[in-house]
């Protein structure tokens, strides 16, 4: 089930659960995890993009390790909410994730790379560390996001 509204997303799991969040790229996927009860998310490993099935592989894994309930991949709209190429390629990949037998949510990142950005730049980070980091911090970004939006819903 691939959910773009936190409600039906939550309807998908009445007993809450750890979530994961998605920011994928063409050449990493950032990952966040959140709490069970849906307070706040961290950055999680970024998995570093092969073929498909190895990145689904990794995914599976971290699924598995951290006892995920549901996922929570964002969406790149473009600044008028349209759909681009990189989007279609997302809705795709989360096409590709349904077999895994998690709801899945699709939440609109069209600020997360931006918002992190400047937050590390804030925190005076070099380019390097920033490059380092941007994907996982974004994947955190969206996922808090998006259980705040849960949080306004019963679950």
């Amino acid at each position: 089930m691939i959910a773009t509204l936190a409600a039906d997303f939550a309807a998908a799991l009445p007993d809450g659960g750890r979530l994961l969040g998605l920011d994928v790229g063409t050449k990493t996927i950032g990952t966040a995890l959140c709490d069970a009860g849906w307070s706040f998310a961290s950055a999680a490993p970024l998995i570093r993009r092969t073929k498909f099935t190895a990145d689904r592989a990794a995914l599976a894994d971290l699924i598995a390790a951290q006892s995920v309930k549901g996922i929570v991949i964002g969406l790149p709209l473009n600044m008028d909410g349209s759909d681009s190429p990189r989007t279609q390629s997302t809705r795709a990949f989360a096409r590709n994730l349904i077999d895994m037998g998690l709801p899945i949510l699709l939440w609109d990142e069209r600020w997360s790379t931006v918002a992190v950005e400047r937050l590390m730049i804030e925190q005076d980070l070099s380019r390097a560390k920033r490059a380092e980091r941007v994907d996982s911090l974004a994947a955190a970004h969206i996922l808090q996001g998006a259980i705040d939006a849960l949080a306004n819903v019963a679950h």
